[in-house]
C-alpha cells in the first residue's frame, strides 16, 4: 500500500473515532475542510507541518498517521 493511501486510512480511521466531522477536525488542526476530504481521498499528499497539525488535533503521535498497520484507538 502506498504511503498516500496509509495517511488517508489512518487519517479517516483516527478523526472517525474521535468523533470528529471533517470540519470539525480542519478547525482543530487550523486546515481548510476541503483539505481534509482530499487527504482522505488520496487526492492531495500532506506536508510533514500538516501531519503535525493533524497528530496535535487528533492527540496522536505522528506516527499513528504513517502505520502500515491500521491504528486502533479508543
Amino acid at each position: 500500500m502506498r504511503l498516500r493511501s496509509v495517511v488517508a486510512r489512518n487519517l479517516r480511521l483516527l478523526r472517525q473515532a474521535s468523533d470528529l466531522t471533517q470540519e470539525q477536525l480542519a478547525d482543530l488542526a487550523g486546515l481548510d475542510r476541503n483539505y481534509i476530504g482530499k487527504l482522505e481521498r488520496e487526492e492531495n499528499s500532506p506536508t510533514v507541518d500538516t501531519l503535525e497539525a493533524l497528530a496535535l488535533a487528533l492527540q496522536v503521535d505522528v506516527e499513528w498517521l504513517i502505520r502500515r498497520e491500521p491504528p486502533r484507538r479508543h
